[in-house]
């Protein structure tokens, strides 16, 4: 398992082998990312879990959709925006095509889909997550409560059910465990795109002395706002499909 993903090697070397690590490693391989590239299963009328991560003025804004299949395997399907008048200069600066995946197409819309001003629009974020929604069959939206208050308020208000997912060990630690657990089982779908699969190459992760593990914005070589949001839908997956605790009453008369 070690050899195979870099978050068990740390442990291993850690917890196993008494050998001082890091307390943050890069985290998919790029070969075991790759090997999920496959062509995504019809995905209308679906059910999915909606992960979103809003932008600063510099990230992109993601709603990264996954949608569970009887199998035990996922489909995942993400969005992303950024501001039109940043596009170039970033494109600059990061050494990525944003204004090409702007202008690629798929069934869904653009790669990239591109705001008014300098900083990303949520009036039409929250337009575009409406109009794409009507596809599916939308359970939950997770956002991390910080500076989203509004537009969580207004989604909610559009009929979503929205749940406070923040990015912390205790929120990301048991997703991101089983999201690299797809990833190294190949029951993950992202049909290669290239937004989340430049992102799955540069995301690194930090661990605590438990072993809890969560996506680092900081530590990460790149933009990593698409994986954020998508261990946010495998968290809100996971949450929503777990066997509720049988309850026993046992009545003591004194």
């Amino acid at each position: 398992e070690a050899k195979n993903s870099p978050s068990k090697l740390n442990s291993f070397l850690r917890y196993r082998l008494d050998v001082a690590t890091a307390s943050d490693v890069r985290w998919i391989l790029p070969d075991k990312w790759a090997a999920c590239g496959g062509k995504l299963r019809p995905l209308d009328g679906r059910q999915a879990y909606v992960g979103l991560d809003l932008s600063s003025t510099i990230d992109l804004t993601c709603a990264v959709y996954l949608f569970p299949d009887d199998d035990g395997t996922f489909d995942v399907l993400p969005f992303f925006w950024a501001a039109a008048e940043n596009a170039q200069g970033r494109a600059h600066k990061d050494k990525v095509p944003y204004l090409d995946w702007a202008k690629e197409r798929t069934e869904y819309g653009p790669l990239l889909r591109l705001t008014d001003g300098n900083a990303t629009d949520y009036d039409t974020v929250r337009r575009d997550i409406n109009e794409i929604s009507k596809r599916f069959v939308i359970r939950q939206m997770g956002i991390d409560p910080w500076n989203a208050q509004h537009i969580s308020q207004q989604l909610q208000g559009d009929g979503f059910e929205i749940v406070e997912f923040r990015q912390g060990f205790g929120s990301m630690s048991s997703p991101a465990k089983f999201l690299e657990t797809l990833v190294l089982s190949g029951k993950l779908r992202h049909a290669n795109n290239p937004i989340l699969s430049w992102m799955a190459s540069s995301v690194a992760i930090e661990m605590n002395h438990a072993g809890d593990i969560k996506l680092s914005k900081s530590k990460s070589t790149e933009r990593i706002d698409g994986m954020v949001g998508l261990v946010e839908s495998v968290g809100l997956w996971q949450k929503a499909t777990a066997p509720k605790p049988e309850q026993t009453w046992d009545i003591h008369t004194i």
